[in-house]
């Protein structure tokens, strides 16, 4: 979608803002609630106020195109043995100092169009394939797109997934499980502190996302164990009694930090992803191991 005669993007006009005095606009996507002045970007970087309007940035802009394995996403429950074709672009409602796509989360990477027509094709010429999954990056950004493409894809009977951190506001949440089949939040920690601190972003949003999508869709967690962070048997009970508290057979994935981005820890020990495996085990029925 470049306008090749002003030699920029094509910007398309996001949903969910407020317009406010001096040409000023709130974001309402996520708890960020960004105000803009003109010109100026929000947190996500994906989202602008040009002329008092918010636009967004990537509306039909990826950066990463694969064929996954649907247990890649980690989706275990969810049409296990198929594989699902993933989309994702650039940005991110959180900065996690650990972030392991750090190039397309926090970076500016080339971008190309792919009609959703033409994605539609492509899925359908992989035999396993069940549908579009939004990942890589943090697909809520991208909200207008996400709607768009889930629509078309539900239409044509294909299945479509959620790869996301699960910030965002309830109104904008509620839209989005109209269209989308399954979805796999990160519950970085069962900490607040660890969300301020390494995400820039807070705990309690993330369990409502949470709460609301157990109610309608097919969900499963991943919480990525981090040395003296978010490793202690008590934390890892806590979180594992919340999810058996919404449905004891939600799917809980534990998985293994290796050093990236800004974070110099070293990797998880495998005896640390054991131990706790079987402490989340008291209380779900099931819980996996990753990155092992």
């Amino acid at each position: 979608m470049k306008d090749t005669s002003k030699g920029r993007w094509q910007m398309v006009e996001a949903r969910y803002y407020e317009k406010l005095e001096g040409k000023k606009v709130r974001c309402k996507l996520c708890p960020h609630g960004c105000i803009l002045s003109q010109g100026s970007t929000g947190f996500c970087r994906a989202r602008k106020n040009v002329d008092g309007k918010l636009y967004s940035l990537n509306y039909g802009y990826i950066s990463s195109i694969a064929f996954d394995p649907i247990e890649k996403k980690p989706l275990y429950h969810f049409y296990p043995g198929s594989s699902i074709l993933s989309i994702g672009t650039f940005g991110c409602s959180f900065r996690c100092l650990h972030c392991q796509n750090f190039e397309i989360s926090q970076l500016t990477p080339n971008v190309f169009e792919v009609e959703i027509e033409k994605l539609i094709a492509l899925a359908k010429k992989d035999p396993k394939c069940i549908g579009i999954a939004f990942t890589y990056n943090e697909p809520t950004i991208w909200f207008e797109y996400v709607m768009d493409v889930a629509k078309a894809f539900k239409q044509e009977g294909l299945k479509t997934v959620l790869v996301t951190n699960g910030y965002l506001n309830e109104e904008p949440l509620q839209e989005l499980l109209e269209v989308i089949d399954s979805a796999n939040i990160d519950v970085k920690a069962f900490n607040d502190e660890f969300y301020k601190k390494v995400c820039s972003g807070d705990l309690e949003t993330v369990k409502r996302f949470v709460e609301v999508c157990a109610k309608k869709i097919h969900i499963e967690i991943t919480t990525l164990i981090i040395p003296t962070l978010n490793d202690r048997d008590e934390e890892i009970e806590n979180l594992a009694k919340w999810i058996a508290s919404i449905d004891d057979r939600i799917p809980l994935h534990l998985t293994r930090y290796f050093p990236r981005y800004k974070m110099t820890l070293p990797p998880t020990p495998k005896e640390t992803l054991m131990r706790l495996r079987e402490v989340a085990k008291k209380y779900l029925v099931n819980v996996y191991l990753g990155n092992i």
